[in-house]
Order: C-alpha cells, then structure tokens, then sequence
C-alpha cells in the first residue's frame, strides 16, 4: 500500500478544495435534525450538486457510474469535504455506501443501470431491511418469508431498525425463500419498493429523541422476481458482502469527522481550564493516536478492496472490515467520554452537540454487527480459530 501522494492526486485535492470554497458558501441552511423529509431533500441536493461536479461514486467503477478514482483519491475527497464542513452522505448512506456498492460488485448489468445511477444523482434513496426482532446479532435466524408466485416473491415478516425507511425509496431486503433450510442457507438478498402494497412503517423514537430508525412490517409484499440480487438462496453471500462495505469503507469519513471533533475537544479543555488536568492530557493523546491508527487501517482496507478490482475481483473488503468496526465502535464511544469529562455539568444538556453523539455512540457496539460478531469473524477468518458453537 502506498501512501505517498502523487502529483494526479494533489491535482486532484486543489481542484476539489477549489470546488468545495466556490459551493459551500451557496448552500442552503441545513433542514432541523426532527423533519426527515427536508432532510432527505436537503442531502439529495448536495449528492447532485457532486453528480453534476463529477464527484459523486468517486471510488466507484467507471462502468457502475463512478469514476474509477484510486483509493488515495477517494480518501483525500473524505478529507477535504469534511475540513470544509460539507455534507455528510446523510439520509442515503445505505443507498451510496451499502446497497449501491453491492449491486455494483454483484447485480446484473441491468441491475446496475436501473439503480446505480439513481443513486449517484440523489434521485433515490435506500434503507436497510436485515434485523429482525428476533434476528440481529443472529442475522441468519432471519423469519421473514418470501414465496415464489410466478414473476414475483410474496414476501410476509417484519423488519426493525430500518434506518431512514420513512423517507426511503428501496430497501435492501434480506428474506428466507427456502423455509427448509436452516441458518444462513435458504435465504435471498431482494430490492423491494417501500411504496408498494402491503409495507407499513412505523418510526421508533432513539435515546436521544431522534427517529431515523423504523420498524417495518410487511403483508404480502410483491417483489418482482428481477429484484432480486444474486442466485435465489444465495443471499447469505451476498449480504456478506454488504456487511463487508458497511464494515469496511462505509465509515472512512466518520473517523475524519471524529478526528476534528478530537481538536475541538482539545480546544474547548484549553478554553475552559481542564487542560491543565494531565490524566486528561493523556487521555485525548491517546485517542489521537487511536484514531491515526484507525485513519491507517481504513486507507489499508481500500486499498485492498482496489486491489481486487485490479485483480478481476469484485472490490469487497477483506476480514480487515472486521478488525476496523470493533476498534471504531469503542474509539467512537470513548471519545464522547471525554467530551462529558471535558464539558462538566453541561453535559446534562440533551441538545447539546457532543451530549446528542455520546448517546448516538452507545449503538455502534451493535450496528452494523456487534462487537461479539466481530471478535467471532476475527478469531475465526484471520486467527484460523476453530468455530464457535
């Protein structure tokens, strides 16, 4: 893995800094957190104003629509949107960074000219339909059923924790189309229109009063057989290959954000004298160095996922994935300790900025697979550890 930047590259950071110093500044005020609706509009517009510049899928292929940039490229982009305070991927982040990435490494050529392109022009946004109320860490206990009638599956069940499922166009729907099979065989990775009959939604309200996730249900749903991604029963592969970018790339711009917050931090403790406090000193010296470390890991997965693209492979981050997501999960919660030790009492302010992420960083030991899941993926995939029962 190189790390050095080329002379392309640095091309490359003047002209989007360039871009970023021309736009930013026309941009409208960000919708309030509550209205998910202006929210939506609010990150589809600034994913077309990137579509339009040529930014949008910057990592992605040049035949799934995106521009086929090196991994350093899509990295310095990370960089600098975030030093400039630009947008985050916001209500689509399963669209552009979980769904979008598996239909391009796994969908038809079909498939990838009906939804890849939506995506990339903010036109259409994705949610996630894989946990169950008796399914999450045990994904592949899964009830939710899908029978085949004809051209389409009629698919019966229900779904929580569907991020952004009110405000979503699609959703990626893990289903069990063979009810003989156990565990993670029999089951099927589908495209489903949350418009169509039979789906109702129903927001559940977070710890720190938001309501991106939703609970869905599902009766009856008609799914176009076409829908589907990858063979019928072999939608365990191809959900891990979604769970490897959501893993793996999907949270490179969160450890920037996260290394700016670890700045401020620095400074709000000099503002209000707790830099003089050594333990606490230590304490976000250490932090710096573990979030250098995980800036370093998530270049090395890229990387890796470039290389495979290079190779003829299908671009999915390795077991590494696994590695980043249980260090990121409890980095990101000690970071938001710090801010409670550094702002005092006034962390008993709920509206409080760093107050509303400590709670929101209490998740990510379960999201996007528990730390129990990946401690199970490490031993087995890179340790050679035998499995567990």
């Amino acid at each position: 893995m190189d790390l050095d930047r080329t002379p392309e590259e640095e091309d490359f950071r003047r002209g989007l800094r360039a871009w970023l110093l021309e736009t930013l500044p026309r941009l409208p005020a960000k919708p309030p957190a509550a209205d998910w609706p202006a929210r939506r509009a609010y990150d589809c517009a600034w994913q077309r104003a990137l579509y339009d510049a040529g930014y949008a899928g910057l990592h992605w292929p040049a035949d799934a629509g995106g521009r086929g940039a090196t991994p350093t490229q899509h990295l310095v982009f990370l960089e600098e949107t975030e030093r400039a305070g630009a947008p985050y991927v916001g209500a689509n982040f399963v669209g552009l960074l979980h769904a979008g990435p598996t239909i391009a490494a796994e969908g038809t050529s079909a498939q990838r000219a009906r939804w890849l392109p939506p995506i990339l022009r903010g036109e259409e946004v994705w949610c996630q339909g894989f946990s169950e109320p008796d399914a999450g860490s045990d994904l592949a206990s899964l009830r939710t059923r899908a029978v085949r009638d004809g051209d389409a599956y009629i698919v019966t069940g229900s779904k929580i924790w569907t991020s952004h499922a009110e405000v979503a166009d699609w959703c990626e729907l893990l289903v069990r189309t063979d009810p003989s099979a156990s565990g993670h065989r029999g089951l099927s990775w589908l495209a489903m229109p949350m418009d169509a009959a039979g789906v109702t939604i129903r927001p559940l309200r977070t710890l720190a009063g938001s309501t991106e996730f939703a609970e869905v249900f599902l009766d009856g749903v008609r799914v176009p057989v076409d829908h589907r991604i990858g063979a019928q029963n072999d939608g365990w592969r191809v959900t891990m290959v979604t769970l490897s970018f959501e893993r793996g790339t999907a949270f490179a711009g969160e450890i920037v954000a996260c290394r700016r917050t670890l700045g401020r931090l620095a400074a709000a403790a000099r503002e209000n004298g707790r830099w003089d406090d050594a333990v606490l000193r230590r304490r976000l010296g250490r932090l710096n160095a573990v979030f250098a470390a995980l800036w370093r890991l998530v270049q090395w997965n890229a990387s890796e996922a470039e290389g495979s693209l290079r190779a003829g492979g299908d671009g999915v981050p390795g077991a590494g994935a696994s590695v980043f997501k249980l260090r990121y999960s409890l980095a990101r919660q000690e970071l938001y300790e710090a801010a409670a030790e550094i702002l005092g009492p006034r962390s008993l302010d709920a509206d409080h900025e760093w107050t509303t992420e400590r709670l929101s960083s209490l998740a990510y030991t379960i999201a996007a697979g528990t730390s129990q899941i990946q401690h199970s993926i490490i031993a087995e995939r890179i340790l050679g550890l035998p499995r567990g029962r």
